[in-house]
């Protein structure tokens, strides 16, 4: 599904560098001494425009200096800028407003010698300057629309995660007010109907006589009321994880998210609260890749060495390192349940693309 958009767009992308290629091409078949070299710089500098979305300062580069050769050679109208106007478009919006502003200058540089009259010169450059201006704050007006557009999803996703954590809190209060209320009712009743008919079973045994039935039944009904409620008791006041980190990935792919677990090492049981923050780390890491990666590929690992355990996840989705997000309610949440463990927690984008987060936890008395 990723290749078929990767596909997608790149083909769009190669629609619209012929469309701006078009547009000059048959402005510049109307003049008659357009030579070969004029065609091949015009293609130069539109079929630069079908990488425009992954180098959009090289993109410039080369538009503007195909651009500036055509205009000092063959001195054409306006309509020969539309590549280079473009390549500023899309600089601006990717953040390099110097370039786009250095690239727009040294192309008017280059313009303007080519009117055969003063008045010429003058309309044309107003013009061309208008436009370059134009798409310098429409590209930068953009970008910052887009990253507001970022950020209130992002105060969107943080809230619900709020709220999440709030029912679950109150949802654990009350399992817990739940869990006192039987422990100081039903246990203090229970527990002196067994210990009377267990009194009772005993003086009738000491004194040789036979052990009325229903005695019997209510010393055996109590203790397995005992039994059962300690079991409902210990579920009510228990927050542990009802799972494995395999149950997760399992989980994950069955949403639609491409993952796979890998073990490695010596695997054995590890203490509850330690148990439990792997399960959470695993959790929170899954759910960081469904909702920012994009469709990537995650990769979950659990590296077993004799005193200390590793969780790798990663994903090769769009993270940035020269753009790293800012720490939300769960990565915080993450590390400070590593801190407490005195482990060590990694959270950053790769340089190869995608996102890691990598937790080592110890497996001693530390841990």
């Amino acid at each position: 599904m990723s290749g078929y958009r990767v596909s997608r767009s790149r083909l769009a992308d190669v629609l619209f560098a012929v469309a701006v290629g078009a547009v000059v091409l048959t402005a510049a078949a109307f003049d008659t001494d357009t030579t070969a070299v004029d065609y091949g710089l015009i293609a130069l500098s539109s079929a630069a425009l079908v990488f425009h979305r992954t180098s959009p300062r090289a993109v410039l580069a080369v538009s503007t200096a195909g651009g500036s050769a055509y205009v000092l050679h063959a001195h054409p109208g306006p309509t020969a800028a539309l590549p280079v106007f473009v390549a500023v478009l899309v600089a601006a919006r990717a953040g390099h407003r110097g370039y786009a502003a250095g690239a727009t200058m040294l192309f008017l540089a280059a313009y303007i010698p080519t009117g055969p009259t003063t008045h010429d010169v003058v309309e044309r450059s107003s013009l061309l300057s208008g436009w370059f201006l134009c798409a310098v704050i429409t590209g930068m007006a953009d970008r910052n629309w887009q990253a507001y557009l970022r950020q209130t999803e992002q105060r969107a996703l943080e809230a619900e995660r709020t709220r999440e954590e709030a029912a679950l809190r109150r949802a654990g209060e009350e399992r817990l007010r739940i869990a006192r209320e039987l422990h100081d009712s039903l246990t203090h009743s229970i527990s002196i109907v067994k210990l009377q008919a267990g009194v009772a079973v005993h003086l009738a045994r000491k004194r040789g006589e036979e052990v009325p039935p229903a005695l019997l039944a209510i010393q055996d009904a109590s203790s397995e009321a005992m039994r059962e409620l300690r079991s409902t008791l210990e579920v009510l006041r228990s927050d542990e994880p009802t799972g494995t980190p395999a149950l997760l990935v399992e989980r994950a792919c069955a949403a639609g998210l491409a993952a796979e677990l890998k073990v490695t090492g010596e695997v054995r049981p590890l203490p509850a609260t330690l148990d439990r923050a792997v399960y959470r780390i695993v959790q929170e890491a899954l759910t960081n890749a469904a909702r920012h990666a994009g469709p990537a590929k995650v990769s979950v690992e659990l590296a077993y060495d004799i005193d200390e355990l590793t969780i790798s996840v990663t994903d090769d989705g769009t993270a940035d390192p020269a753009h790293p997000p800012k720490p939300g309610v769960g990565l915080t949440g993450m590390r400070e349940r590593v801190t407490a463990l005195a482990g060590t927690l990694h959270a950053a984008p790769r340089p190869q693309g995608g996102f890691e987060i990598r937790a080592c936890l110890p497996l001693g008395e530390a841990g």
